[in-house]
């Protein structure tokens, strides 16, 4: 009995980890998007005042 709960717990310790790791992905890969808009923004707006 004790040794299917540690098997569940180290189940769902394992999955919260790849959740939370996956979610991290997305963030960054947010974040580098906008933050490549933001540049592409910045080279636009100091185009036309060149």
């Amino acid at each position: 009995m004790i040794h299917t709960f540690f098997k569940r717990l180290a189940m769902l310790i394992a999955m919260a980890g790849s959740l939370t790791l996956l979610a991290g992905c997305n963030t960054m890969e947010g974040l580098g998007q906008d933050t490549q808009e933001l540049g592409e923004s910045i080279e636009g707006e100091a185009a036309e005042h060149d």
